[in-house]
């Protein structure tokens, strides 16, 4: 009798629309980053990352796989005609009534309803598939700025999504849109702001000694 151990992945592929998403949004600019880079390498790289860069879901009580991270490269993948994934399950919630399925995984935090205007919405609104995610702008500004040492990558779940909402009070949409470059400049300001100290990955004011 075998025991199958919650983390390994599954050795057979996941064709990559069936993965429900457990975020309302990504930010484009970095899919198209994502895409640009999968295109640079040839076809035996392409195989060797999709073995390596195993897609983290949940199983859930409809026999369904709930992506809980990797979003971005999930989307990406989708858009350059990738059909099929690795998955790692990382936890295996088959056993939860259905009803109650969303409420488990917002309580460990594996789910984040949050619209492009960064309100909450109701679990049922969640895309159904990869394709279906939305643009958030202010995303794609805080995943440059922690590129850009502009915070410290961090274990807290949907860091990133925290910065964005931050940065979503600091910097115009109209500015992130027309002026990248102008809404990053901005962005680095405020995240050395004491305004941000309560957010995840913060490194402080430059001036302090």
């Amino acid at each position: 009798m075998t025991t199958t151990n919650a983390r390994e992945p599954r050795v057979h592929p996941v064709p990559i629309l069936s993965l429900r998403p457990t975020q309302m949004t990504v930010g484009m600019r970095e899919v198209k980053e994502k895409r640009k880079r999968w295109r640079e390498h040839d076809k035996k790289k392409q195989a060797d990352l999709l073995g390596k860069h195993m897609i983290p879901v949940v199983y859930g009580p409809d026999a369904r796989y709930y992506v809980i991270d990797h979003h971005h490269l999930g989307r990406a993948l989708h858009d350059e005609g990738v059909k099929e994934v690795l998955v790692t399950i990382v936890g295996d919630l088959r056993m939860v009534e259905r009803e109650a399925f969303w409420g488990v995984m917002d309580n460990k935090r594996w789910v984040y309803p949050y619209d492009a205007k960064g309100e909450r919405r109701q679990f049922r609104d969640l895309p159904k598939s990869v394709a279906d995610l939305k643009d958030d702008p202010f995303r794609s500004l805080a995943g440059e700025l922690r590129r850009l040492g502009g915070f410290a990558k961090d274990t807290t779940p949907f860091s990133e999504f925290l910065w964005a909402d931050f940065l979503r009070r600091k910097v115009s949409r109209k500015t992130v849109e027309a002026d990248f470059d102008k809404a990053i400049e901005k962005a680095m300001s405020a995240a050395k702001s004491k305004d941000a100290i309560y957010l995840p990955g913060w490194c402080g004011p430059e001036d302090d000694d």
